[in-house]
């Protein structure tokens, strides 16, 4: 299984159950006029779009390299990525809050709020369907690692984003059932209102998670430690190579650059020493086969 294809299948399962909530969302606030429930389907409609941006950003990522970019396109998901986590922080988590405050300030009761929480069932139904497809593609390259663990070193930014819109979306469609069903128990539009500004809260506090991971790796980032320590000991091992001084990778989407210092053993000929680095560089993508691009230094000391 490709590292596009996981990502391609978790943000399709994203933007499938983000439709349809948003469009349910939608209804319901219009029908019952919470704020809450209004806030929600605002955040429904946001991942939506993130979503879309997030398969163009899978798709320019495939652009094949040019004289302006040599090393190809692969970041070019880490930017829309980073654009996402923006939006979720400013239409979900900022117009959350601002809605909050305004029903704070001129309190309306909602109508019909147990319209709300056939919505909010239906949908927290639907995001765990997403959630579990999006955990399931993580799992594939997840390994030993914890969930925590993996979003920390992973460099598959879009599945980082994916994860984090869905558990953002569950913890808020739990915060807005607190609120609509404290709303009816009281008959206090109060908590519909506190309820929506806990919603944003949830929403920023993700977003600046997510956005911080992300920034790290349109800045640049290595190979992530398992795969650079797989990458180190495969040179070791080649019976072509006394010894690594020093290998640097980094990671441009699904692929990588590596750079690596050696020692050569002893070889006969300038030829022959050639010949030995054309054959450690066929094997190296051979076995990794997400490594592009390889820049060898023969040297005899660091």
């Amino acid at each position: 299984m490709s590292h596009a294809n996981s990502s391609l299948r978790a943000i399709i399962y994203a933007l499938v159950a983000n439709l349809g909530i948003a469009v349910a969302k939608g209804l319901a606030a219009w029908y019952t006029g919470s704020s809450a429930m209004f806030a929600e389907a605002i955040h429904s409609i946001a991942d939506s779009a993130n979503e879309i941006l997030l398969l163009l950003g899978l798709r320019q990522a495939q652009r094949p390299v040019s004289n302006e970019h040599p090393l190809g396109h692969g970041k070019a998901i880490y930017f829309w990525s980073f654009i996402v986590a923006t939006m979720l922080f400013s239409m979900g988590g900022i117009f959350a809050v601002y809605e909050g405050l305004h029903k704070l300030l001129h309190p309306k009761m909602p109508q019909s709020p147990w319209v709300a929480v056939v919505v909010l069932v239906v949908s927290m139904l639907l995001e765990i369907g997403s959630l579990r497809g999006a955990l399931a593609e993580v799992r594939k390259v997840q390994g030993k690692r914890s969930l925590t663990k993996w979003f920390r070193v992973s460099r598959q930014s879009e599945l980082i984003v994916v994860v984090g819109e869905d558990i953002a979306a569950l913890v808020g469609l739990s915060l807005a059932m607190v609120a609509v069903l404290a709303t009816i128990v009281t008959a206090n539009p109060l908590f519909d209102a506190l309820g929506t500004i806990a919603i944003g809260l949830v929403l920023v506090l993700i977003a600046v998670a997510v956005g911080i991971e992300v920034k790290s790796l349109l800045i640049g980032e290595s190979a992530d430690p398992e795969t650079k320590a797989s990458l180190l000991n495969f040179l070791s091992g080649r019976p072509e190579v006394a010894h690594v001084y020093n290998l640097i990778t980094l990671q441009l989407g699904s692929e990588l650059m590596i750079a690596a210092k050696v020692r050569m053993h002893e070889g006969e000929s300038a030829a022959r020493l050639l010949a030995d680095i054309n054959k450690v560089e066929a094997a190296l993508k051979a076995r990794f086969p997400m490594v592009r691009w390889i820049f060898f230094e023969p040297d005899v000391s660091d």
